[in-house]
Formats: C-alpha cells, sequence, structure tokens
C-alpha cells in the first residue's frame, strides 16, 4: 500500500520533491508514496493545482489529515532562519515526516539520515556523517566522512563540505560553496554561492567569497 504523502510548500524545492517521487516509482513501479497535495500558507494558491495535484490549504491543515505523512520542501535566502518555525505550523509531530533520498544518491550504510530529510540526485553522503531533521541537499552536494549536520539546514547544488565539518541548525549554503576539513559553521547562518570557507564561522553570519569574509548578520 502506498503511503499518502503532503508536501509543505509550493516553490522551487517542493516541485522538485514531487519529481523525486516520480523517479521513486519509476524505479519501483508500486511506489512507495502517492502525493496527494501540496500545503502554503498563500491564500491565493489554495484550490488551485501543481501538474494536477491539489494546493489544499495552509500549513496548520496538515493537523486534518490524519491520515497523511509529509515532506518538507520550504527553505531559501529569504527564509532559511526561519525553517524551523515555519514547517512548526503544521503541528504535526516529526515522525509524521518522511526521508526520501532519491535512487542516483549514494549513501553510506554507517550514514544516519534525520526524519523529513530530502537527498536529491547525485549526492554523495560518506561514511559516520550524522544529518538531523528537515535537511534538504540539493543536486551534486557532497558530505564528507564525520560532517555533522543540524535540523533545518539547507545544503544547495554542488556544495562540497569536508570531513569533521560541523554545520549549525538552521543554516543556508549557496551553490558551488566548498568547507574546509574540520571547521564549524554556526546556526543561522549563510554562505555565499561559490564561496571557500576556510575558518569557523560564528551563528548569525552570512559570508561571502574566496575567501569567505563576515559580510552582515543574518538576523
Amino acid at each position: 500500500m502506498r503511503t499518502r504523502l503532503v508536501i509543505l510548500g509550493t516553490a522551487g524545492n517542493s516541485i522538485d520533491i514531487l519529481d523525486l517521487l516520480e523517479s521513486l516509482h519509476e524505479q519501483d513501479r508500486n511506489g512507495s508514496y502517492e502525493c496527494v497535495g501540496f500545503l502554503d500558507d498563500a491564500p491565493e494558491l489554495h484550490r488551485t493545482q501543481i501538474r494536477g495535484i491539489p494546493i489544499l490549504g495552509p500549513l496548520a491543515a496538515a493537523r486534518e489529515l490524519p491520515d497523511c505523512m509529509f515532506v518538507n520542501g520550504i527553505g531559501s535566502p529569504n527564509t532559511f532562519t526561519k525553517k524551523a518555525e515555519i514547517i512548526s505550523r503544521a503541528g504535526v509531530p516529526t515522525d509524521r515526516f518522511v526521508t526520501i533520498v532519491h535512487p542516483s544518491a549514494s549513501v553510506s550504510r554507517t550514514a544516519l539520515l534525520g526524519r523529513g530529510t530530502v537527498i536529491f540526485p547525485n549526492v554523495t553522503i560518506a561514511s559516520n556523517v550524522r544529518i538531523g531533521d528537515h535537511v534538504i541537499i540539493l543536486s551534486n552536494s557532497v558530505i564528507n566522512h564525520d560532517a555533522s549536520i543540524g535540523d533545518c539546514v539547507c545544503i544547495t547544488s554542488g556544495v562540497c563540505v569536508s570531513g569533521g565539518v560541523t554545520i549549525g541548525r538552521s543554516t543556508y549554503l549557496g551553490s558551488n560553496c566548498s568547507i574546509i576539513e574540520q571547521i564549524a559553521i554556526g546556526e543561522r547562518c549563510l554562505v555565499g554561492m561559490g564561496s571557500v570557507v576556510l575558518n569557523r564561522v560564528a551563528d548569525n553570519s552570512i559570508v561571502v567569497g574566496n575567501p569567505a569574509r563576515f559580510l552582515r548578520h543574518s538576523v
């Protein structure tokens, strides 16, 4: 029996998750999940559709869907510090979120993935990596051995996280950035696209450039 699944959000990541679910269905014709709708707090979207799948209402409508599981597509450079707060509007416990991995991703048997985490095509997750809840890792990113990724982190396309790195919760790593081994990036940080991080990054920091330098506070 396929699991009835609702996607939180309707922007690009959420539509990409729908593609990911279709890839899983192509691999296994019985399929693990059936996407039955989206939830979004923008009222103008309610009762519309995305590729034939309805937008059922605001995030809080999750409480009215006891037979469904959920996956989160919310997370952008504009909302990353508030990702946990936005997800909480759904009002459902973490154990009702599924973890989805694209068939082309390589995930070590010794890695641990949290609930509500989504791993996109051609991602590599190496040995002893720890990934928290509600993390999204976009295509072609590499998380090397012994790295630790906090809850609600957004890792965009082509990111390289070196061995032993710690990423704090609600942080956003821009496309094609690279993080040197054995350093920590704090909570609610943003690393600009293409940046090369060689030193520890304090909480609530935006860093950009090669080498990455502090630009301003994120909150």
